[in-house]
């Protein structure tokens, strides 16, 4: 959905776990948006620009839209469902319709509500979770962390393990670190042990009642 850029290097358009920015050559396999983060300059001055953060596929119906327009949304890329559902995002609900589907079902059994949930109550609670007021273009300190047992954190969770602080995914039988070229080498999940969790509670609940998300090749295969 996002045409391709004649810049000299990378745009800072890449999201990490923690929902920041950078400017790397790795793309990753989902492009979304959170609004107009550019100035008229196209220079990125914002971390946001709207409540709206969404998942989308990086090709669909051949449209194309500008990397770094004034007054539009502005794209942005994910290494995979696992990071953008830790930074705070959603699936969209017109490229991504059976995904968006999941995921809105899934929370709305986890949340106990009689109809599904409409998208607006979704992006509410979303942006409710993710970052605390005054949040400007700082990273960590602003993010809202919860915390859980590693034993019963659901696939697909991003989480902060005491020992060395960074994003790491779980999988089955291990915790992957981050990187931007894919999900590094696994480790055994620590029985029992206490983790900080980066993915929202309703995108944790999205994962724990069903929602399956589309991992990078990285990911251990171990469903």
């Amino acid at each position: 959905m996002a045409s391709r850029s004649v810049a000299a290097g990378p745009r800072r358009n890449r999201v990490d776990p923690w929902g920041d920015l950078h400017a790397v050559v790795e793309r990753g396999l989902f492009t979304g948006n959170r609004g107009c983060l550019v100035d008229d300059g196209g220079r990125v001055v914002r971390h946001q620009g709207a409540s709206l953060w969404i998942i989308c596929h990086t090709e669909f119906r051949g449209w194309r839209h500008p990397l770094a327009a004034p007054r539009t949304w502005t794209p942005l890329f994910f290494l995979d469902d696992a990071v953008a559902l830790a930074a705070g995002h959603r699936p969209c609900g017109l490229c991504r319709r059976d995904e968006y589907r999941a995921y809105r079902d899934a929370v709305t059994a986890w949340s106990g509500c009689p109809e599904p949930l409409l998208a607006p109550e979704l992006n509410r609670r979303l942006a409710g979770e993710r970052l605390r007021r005054g949040r400007g273009l700082d990273r960590a300190g602003d993010r809202i962390l919860g915390r859980a047992e590693l034993d019963v954190v659901p696939v697909g969770t991003v989480v902060i393990p005491q020992s060395d602080r960074q994003p790491h995914l779980v999988t089955a039988l291990h915790l992957q670190p981050f990187g931007f070229d894919g999900w590094g080498r696994p480790v055994d999940r620590p029985s029992g042990a206490m983790v900080d969790v980066l993915t929202p509670p309703t995108s944790v609940a999205a994962l724990r009642r069903g929602f399956h998300p589309q991992l990078h090749p990285t990911a251990a295969g171990e469903r």
